[in-house]
């Protein structure tokens, strides 16, 4: 008898376990918040002028670090870039940074964005804003307009 209701009691509870599990969805992903840059980042001014030395100094960086993904010129076209498939900024596009500040890019240089990795601890802040003035240098400025004819 107490085999039989045991097995009873087994059957009832896998009877009832069943459909709750059935039931049961799996967990939504939760939505990744849109990056943002904090407004004081924003309005940081860049305390390192673009001088040819601070430019030198940002390529030198630009090469340990930024070329492999970026590419040597700043067109986006590095190898881990183009090995991985990532979308990665053209700099040489002078509309890319037109609307940035110069505190967004040593915001996102410093602390990385999306698989690009921060360089916030491997740097001092003056090797960053070189790196900042070095990476607006990168933007071809447009050629001259030829629709305007000789006066």
């Amino acid at each position: 008898m107490l085999k039989t209701l045991l097995t009873v009691a087994f059957l009832l509870l896998i009877g009832i376990s069943a459909p709750a599990q059935q039931e049961q969805t799996p967990p939504k992903a939760t939505p990744v918040a849109p990056y943002t840059i904090p407004i004081d980042a924003v309005r940081q001014a860049n305390p390192v002028k673009p001088t040819p030395e601070s430019i030198a100094g940002g390529k030198k960086w630009w090469g340990y670090d930024c070329a492999m993904c970026h590419g040597k010129d700043g067109d986006g076209k590095g190898d881990i870039a183009e090995d991985m498939k990532l979308k990665v900024t053209d700099f040489t596009n002078p509309a890319t940074l037109k609307d940035r500040t110069d505190g967004e890019l040593f915001y996102v240089i410093k602390n990385g964005k999306g698989d690009m990795p921060p360089e916030g601890k491997r740097m001092k802040s003056e090797g960053l804003w070189d790196l900042v003035n070095y990476v607006r240098s990168l933007a071809k400025k447009p050629a001259p307009s030829e629709d305007k004819a000789p006066q």
